[in-house]
């Protein structure tokens, strides 16, 4: 019997040991500046007009729920076809409002945008990407756009 007890007191131990649960990933660290420029990483790859450009910010695994679209894109192809129709009005995007937030590994960059196409219409919309460190570059992992519900 002292021999459970003692095995039982020891796993218990173990378990509870602060060093036991710990991450053994190294955290990345980023500046709200780095972060900041992933959006202008993605904006320029928007002007180059070419979708794998565009689809190569996105991690293989992430969601794209896009501004001018229903469909959720899961897939790099997925991503790739919403951008060869919307690369096709040669936008350009401007951030308006940001809120970033940093974590170990993670980012988050929210707030508002406005989309200037080539026609010299514009679409104002709320913005989400956040971002995981690969442990080579940040890459969005998931991307949320929606058209402002009020027209100023």
């Amino acid at each position: 019997m002292k021999k459970v007890l003692f095995l039982v007191v020891a796993i218990l131990s173990v378990a509870t040991s602060p060093n036991v649960f710990a991450r053994s990933e190294s955290c990345r660290t980023a500046t709200e500046e780095e972060i900041a420029s992933l959006f202008d990483r993605w904006n320029s790859s928007l002007q180059t007009g070419d979708p794998k450009k565009v689809v190569a910010n996105y991690a293989k695994v992430s969601i794209l729920l896009p501004t001018v679209s229903n469909k959720p894109r899961l897939t790099p192809d997925e991503k790739e076809d919403y951008f060869e129709h919307f690369l096709q009005k040669k936008p350009v995007g401007k951030i308006d409002v940001r809120s970033i937030e940093i974590d170990c590994n993670t980012a988050i960059d929210a707030g508002l945008y406005t989309f200037t196409f080539s026609d010299g219409t514009q679409v104002k919309a709320r913005y989400t990407y956040t971002y995981k460190w690969d442990g080579k570059q940040w890459l969005i992992t998931s991307h949320h756009s929606s058209a402002m519900p009020e027209k100023n």
